[in-house]
């Protein structure tokens, strides 16, 4: 059963829901009868659609509010609770991001670590950690699907996807471009152009992002001032598409993105010991590292897709090819400080490299969607993937580890969907999936035997939407969703034995509504959602033995609802809103884990001083999730205005860990950022001043915990200048 809420969180999110509620509908019948919201058009389903019209819960985010949240040369963690039910963190700097949605992610920093959120980007499945953080630039929009979608992309995935669409070719000469110049010599430039090579038959664009920013934290230990903190990274992606008739396309896309810069960096002992609060160790522009050699990182890969679409008289044939190819790695102080004045009590060091070799991924989907005009539409297809790398970890104290991991997986699936009724649409959907993975010595302190795991299993989904009116639309969901078992090879470095998971499955339940009211100046839609999940993979990272071991729980539960909102208040003035409640609890009266070493324990313990996580939260699973964004423009001269943007998101209770301690936790963080300046109403230019994290806010994103009670923060207060240009 699902715990009950505490008191304080029944406040929140009564308090949240009927802010929500109240602002984005109060007063909006009073308003003039142009201001209307925009359709917002998603793929969700693998078809361009209204998302009003889309039976599961789904976010998009494009246009200024996506614009603005990259401006201080942040990378894709800056989704994280922007999006209501969307949380992501990292350990690995740049590199090797960990996504959550509805509360069900995998904390486990490996390299080779699987997660239940798959990130696509243009219909090509990231899967690895490192290719998840691909660097975003000139984007077309962003989509999160919540819940298992266990039946059309790629990997079958039991949490939901985060899918990004990248603008592509036309015949049409576009170019687009943003320069942002701001503190500690932030520089971002992302820009594409592209248009007609020869007309008619063949199109262009070239898209380039470059990311910097100067060392700007001291080292106190070494005497060293701006040490470390920066970083640069360059990303460019070329598309060709080629048109030689009505019914025949080619796209071919290359890609490739070069980072240099700093790791994570792990601050010593800044939780005190029975409290969650940064203490006087804390300093955002200084550490205090005998070790890490300035936390160096460093990552290049590339990759290339090719998407062929022909039209039959009755549907649309898909083929779509992908590589991807990467190499790098990551070093960094773990504990956080050193032995001598720590900050705090420091027991041993620890100064850990790890580094990907050669990680191959090849992907090939096709797929055939009807293209008919009736009540029935559907679609089929195939689906292969084949990743393979070599992880190398260098623990420091012995011989570097160097593993071979392979990963191979088929499906086939199918959708349909039939309208019943004029007010009635029924859509099911089913898919089979083969998944293979394996786990081989090269190099290792003790040596093991091979190690084997697969297995294969259904997944499904069923969906009823009902047509209230032209604005109001009711749906119901039931989903299910498979992750293939997983092996974790972190431990084989520091003298252990890999760790096996088996599968994990999922079955979820939704309900929701799709709104857009008072004359379309208001879009409301909202789902409340429920799911288990049998044998949930979990990792138990860190403790007093420094162990990273794969486990599954007997079972995790959850229920809760998220709330999307956009309120077009006059033709001056847009709001939006989002608000996501999740209550997450892990149901296994048996399972213990390691603890950390100094932090105060609020769990049971068994007789080998283990936690036992019987009723805890999902590690990483934010109680609440709130975002408002809201731009107001005031028309001047001819054809400018002058514009205010705003946006702000705040993050609820969030356990870091299986176990629940006083301090390894973080509760209400929040960050806003504004952006003011002059723009032209046409959209071909803008210039502004902007802030990120403007109230400078140091909030607590991840710990370390079994050496002491280290932690790491997010990102500083950067406030600049941009420039925008776009054409036409």
């Amino acid at each position: 059963m699902i715990k009950s809420t505490s008191a304080k969180s029944r406040l929140t999110l009564s308090c949240g829901a009927a802010a929500l509620t109240a602002a984005l509908a109060l007063g909006a019948p009073a308003l003039a009868q142009e201001t209307t919201v925009g359709e917002v058009v998603v793929t969700a389903q693998k078809r361009s659609e209204n998302l009003q019209d889309v039976p599961l819960s789904v976010a998009s985010v494009s246009g200024e509010r996506l614009q603005g949240l990259f401006a201080a040369g942040d990378d894709i963690l800056t989704l994280s609770s922007r999006v209501p039910s969307l949380y992501a963190e990292s350990s690995n700097g740049r590199v090797a991001p960990r996504f959550y949605i509805r509360g069900l992610g995998n904390a486990d920093f490996d390299l080779a670590a699987s997660q239940p959120v798959s990130v696509i980007m243009d219909d090509v499945v990231m899967e690895n950690v490192v290719l998840k953080s691909t660097p975003l630039f000139d984007l077309d929009r962003v989509e999160v699907l919540r819940g298992p979608q266990g039946t059309l992309f790629g990997r079958n995935t039991t949490a939901g996807i985060v899918k990004f669409d990248t603008i592509r070719p036309s015949q049409s000469l576009a170019a687009r471009g943003t320069a942002t110049y701001g503190s500690y010599g932030t520089l971002t430039l992302d820009g594409g152009v592209g248009g007609a090579l020869v007309d008619g038959l063949l199109a262009a664009r070239a898209s380039v992002l470059v990311q910097r920013r100067d060392d700007w934290i001291d080292n106190a230990f070494t005497n060293k001032n701006n040490a470390l903190g920066g970083y640069e990274e360059t990303a460019f992606r070329l598309q060709l598409l080629l048109t030689p008739t009505e019914d025949l396309s080619a796209l071919l896309a290359f890609h490739n993105r070069s980072l240099d810069g700093t790791s994570a960096v792990f601050r010593a002992n800044i939780l005190t010991k029975g409290g969650n609060s940064l203490n006087g160790n804390y300093k955002r522009d200084k550490v205090f590292f005998d070790g890490g050699s300035g936390n160096p990182q460093s990552y290049d890969g590339s990759g290339a897709s090719l998407r062929i679409e022909y039209k039959l008289p009755f549907a649309t044939l898909t083929s779509i090819s992908a590589y991807e190819t990467t190499n790098g790695f990551s070093r960094g102080d773990i504990d956080g400080g050193n032995m001598t004045n720590g900050p705090g009590f420091i027991p041993f060091p620890s100064d850990t490299a790890d580094g990907i070799k050669d990680l191959d991924q090849v992907t090939q989907e096709i797929r055939l969607a009807s293209d008919l005009d009736g009540p029935l539409s559907w679609q089929v297809g195939a689906y292969y993937f084949d990743s393979r790398m070599v992880l190398r970890t260098d623990p420091g104290f012995v011989a570097p580890t160097e593993l071979r991991h392979e990963n191979t997986s088929w499906a086939l699936f199918g959708q349909t969907s039939y309208q019943l009724a004029e007010a009635w649409k029924l859509t099911a959907g089913l898919r089979w999936t083969r998944d293979e993975k394996s786990l081989t010595n090269i190099v290792a302190p003790i040596p093991f035997a091979k190690v084997d795991v697969s297995d294969d299993q259904f997944s499904w989904d069923l969906s009823a939407f009902y047509t209230v009116s032209d604005t109001v639309g009711l749906y119901g969901r039931v989903a299910s969703g498979f992750r293939g078992p997983t092996i974790q090879g972190r431990d084989v470095a520091f003298f252990g034995a890999p760790s096996v998971a088996q599968s994990e499955t999922i079955l979820s339940w939704e309900a929701g509504f799709k709104s857009e009211l008072f004359d379309r100046r208001v879009r409301l839609n909202g789902a409340v959602f429920t799911y288990t999940v049998n044998d949930p993979q979990f990792t138990a990272v860190g403790g007093a033995g420094n162990i990273v071991q794969l486990l599954n729980a007997q079972e995790g539960q959850a229920v809760g609802f998220e709330v999307d909102g956009e309120w077009v208040v006059s033709e001056n003035l847009v709001l939006t809103a989002g608000y996501s409640y999740a209550d997450t609890e892990i149901q296994d009266n048996k399972l213990a884990v390691g603890v950390c070493a100094q932090c105060t324990i609020t769990d049971p313990v068994n007789a080998q001083q283990r936690a036992l996580v019987n009723g805890n939260p999902f590690p990483n699973a934010p109680e609440y999730i709130f975002d408002v964004t809201a731009r107001f423009n005031l028309p001047i001269g001819n054809g400018g205005e002058l514009f205010a943007f705003t946006d702000w998101n705040v993050q609820g209770k969030t356990n870091l860990f299986l176990y629940e301690s006083k301090e390894f936790y973080s509760d209400g963080n929040f960050e806003g950022g504004l952006k003011i300046g002059y723009a032209r109403e046409d959209g071909s230019w803008e210039v502004a001043l902007f802030g990120r994290n403007i109230t400078d806010e140091s909030n607590i994103k991840g710990g370390i915990d079994f050496n002491n009670n280290t932690a790491f923060v997010n990102e500083p207060r950067v406030i600049g200048v941009s420039l925008t240009a776009r054409l036409p």
